[in-house]
């Protein structure tokens, strides 16, 4: 299993086959047939041992002694999406391939789950889903923009789906709305 997130890390989805896998697990074409019968069968099992990482993470320290929630989950992103970001790229990548193939489905929305429970865990259901969308949506830009990612922000806008009040901060982000806006 190590092999296939070895070749989709370097070479995308695109690039997994039992051929690859095998090549790069220096093992018989057959050894990899004979465990996993067809590709969805490799994909899936990719998918759980890739994407197992945010929910444990969250079921295990949200947040520091002393630290707010925001804080907590916006420091865990920060983690995530730093310079070493290419596991949560693997991640999403296989999540995400769910969408053309069927197979992947149930997992993904399993560990989706998976991450609401934990979040759910400080926040009642609702809150979590928000979160896990919110941080989802983070992770997504910056992944896909090639932006930096700014921690100050994100804690902003957890902190406000949790309704918590900001700690003391010099140059809060908040901005004043233009205008009405119409709704």
């Amino acid at each position: 299993m190590d092999a296939a997130l070895r070749v989709v890390r370097r070479d995308g989805i695109g690039g997994l086959s039992h051929r690859t896998v095998a090549a790069e697990a220096d093992v018989p074409l057959g050894s990899t047939t004979y465990h996993f019968g067809s590709l969805d069968d490799l994909l899936v099992a990719a998918l759980r041992k890739a994407d197992a990482g945010l929910a444990e993470e969250l079921r295990s320290r949200p947040a520091r002694p002393g630290d707010t929630l925001a804080e907590g989950l916006a420091r865990l992103l920060a983690a995530r999406l730093g310079a070493g970001r290419s596991q949560v790229q693997l991640e999403y990548e296989l999540r995400l391939a769910a969408l053309r193939r069927p197979a992947l489905r149930p997992v993904a929305a399993e560990r989706a789950e998976e991450v609401v429970t934990a979040l759910a865990r400080h926040t009642g259901r609702t809150t979590a889903r928000a979160l896990a969308a919110l941080m989802d949506g983070i992770a997504l830009q910056v992944l896909l923009g090639g932006a930096p990612y700014d921690e100050a922000h994100a804690r902003e806008m957890i902190a406000r789906i949790l309704n918590e009040e900001p700690k003391d901060q010099a140059g809060a982000l908040s901005e004043a709305p233009a205008g009405p806006t119409g709704t």
